[in-house]
């Protein structure tokens, strides 16, 4: 009888096993599996406890736990039951409230209003509730992923990775657009243009709500929704500061660098890192801060925002493979605690389970990746004097017709509809 559950438990962990680390750990990320596993952490422990008393008590009766060989060894296996299952406990409590941090929920709508500049992770503006869900399990999802710049010498918190990931559920094909941060003169849905540069448009209507009342993040969203003609579902937001911390918890990444990389006039983004930064080409094995630099860098010879966002997916995709390498699992309460710092989604925790599946299902010619800079984007004519790119809308509306087909506002038989 006694037996009964921990045999239960040990074929749980081992169809766990079986099907792999990474669906384990993205299935813990979720409140209330992570609760559900440290609950039954603890009641399995105490019946466990039960278990080696009854049998100390069926082999000789009360009078055998005085005996001090016996009671010794009751002790011993005791203290081992608790350290085991206090263990176990930590690693799922840690679990717990990572992902209580990461998936948020509805916003306080005066929290943080009268600090914008505080950090990205502070008050309402990384809050975001859904302002369209897909209509079924098998309905296109469509997230923005976001790396917010929020360095505390400076005044704002800046988007400094911006892209749209497209997932087909059904037929699995994926497509991962990146908008340039320096796209401006952005046409918006309700017939205004902003002037600033797009990666300072979650800050700014933060700040502004009285033009956007929506604020900061809901806002991003809507216009990413607008120009590309489809609704924007969820977000994922990833602080860089985090980034660095997780990229040295695991021991850093290895990347396959393409060309080399020489950009005198790289500042890091903490006042420590020596100015300008050089990589040469080939397999590199970076920390944080070199990680950071080699995804934030686009002025070295032949470089620009458009292979520094290549660089930067190239980088997501490293990270996610070490952290599903097993020799994490020391260091995963650690890791899994700098993810509840860095990490913010409005995604459906019990969809993750499913985005993995399909994650695991794909293969290269699957992934469609753009970046939006030329010919989808133009400099303007005449020059302005600062680095800047203008959306080609008339491109911008072919290419969302051929990933999107008939959802995409700009199908011809598309009916017109309010800003996603």
């Amino acid at each position: 009888m006694f037996g009964i559950p921990v045999a239960l438990a040990a074929v749980a962990v081992l169809i766990q096993a079986v099907r792999g680390l990474t669906q384990f750990y993205l299935e813990m990320f979720t409140p209330t599996v992570a609760l559900t596993a440290l609950v039954l952490i603890g009641l399995l422990g105490v019946w466990r406890l039960i278990a080696i008393v009854d049998a100390a008590l069926v082999a000789g009766g009360r009078r055998a736990l005085r005996v001090p060989s016996v009671g010794g060894t009751v002790a011993a296996l005791a203290l081992a039951t608790i350290v085991v299952h206090g263990v176990l406990g930590y690693y799922a409590w840690s679990f717990y409230r990572a992902g209580s941090e990461i998936f948020v929920g509805l916003p306080d709508p005066d929290a943080g209003a009268t600090n914008p500049s505080a950090s990205p992770y502070q008050g309402p503006i990384l809050v975001a509730t859904p302002a369209a869900t897909p209509a079924t399990t098998s309905s296109r999802i469509n997230v923005l992923l976001t790396g917010i710049d929020s360095a505390p010498n400076r005044s704002q918190s800046l988007n400094d990775t911006i892209i749209v990931v497209s997932i087909d559920p059904v037929s699995k094909d994926v497509a991962m657009l990146s908008f340039p941060r320096d796209l401006s003169e952005l046409p918006l849905w309700d017939g205004r243009t902003y002037k600033g540069k797009i990666n300072s448009l979650m800050s700014y209507a933060q700040s502004h709500r009285k033009e956007f009342p929506d604020g900061g993040l809901p806002t991003l969203m809507k216009e990413l929704g607008f120009l590309l003609g489809v609704p924007m579902h969820y977000y994922a937001a990833i602080d860089l500061a985090g980034f660095v911390t997780m990229v040295d918890l695991v021991g850093g990444v290895t990347v396959n660098n393409p060309r080399a990389i020489d950009d005198p006039g790289y500042g890091g983004w903490t006042n420590g890192h020596p100015i300008g930064f050089q990589l040469s080409a080939g397999r590199h094995r970076l920390d944080g801060q070199t990680a950071l630099a080699y995804a934030r860098s686009r002025r070295g010879i032949g470089d620009n925002d458009f292979t520094r966002s290549r660089r930067q997916q190239q980088l997501l995709v490293a990270l996610g493979k070490k952290l599903a390498d097993p020799t994490m699992l020391p260091k995963l309460p650690d890791i899994v605690r700098a993810a509840g710092d860095t990490v913010r989604t409005n995604f459906p925790p019990d969809r993750i389970s499913n985005m993995l599946d399909i994650g695991m299902d794909l293969s290269d010619p699957r992934i469609k990746q753009y970046v939006l800079g030329p010919p989808y984007a133009k400099y303007p004519d005449p020059p302005t004097g600062t680095y800047e790119l203008i959306l080609d809308m008339d491109r911008i509306a072919r290419l969302s017709v051929n990933l999107f087909g008939a959802e995409s506002a700009y199908a011809p038989a598309a009916t017109p509809s309010p800003a996603p």
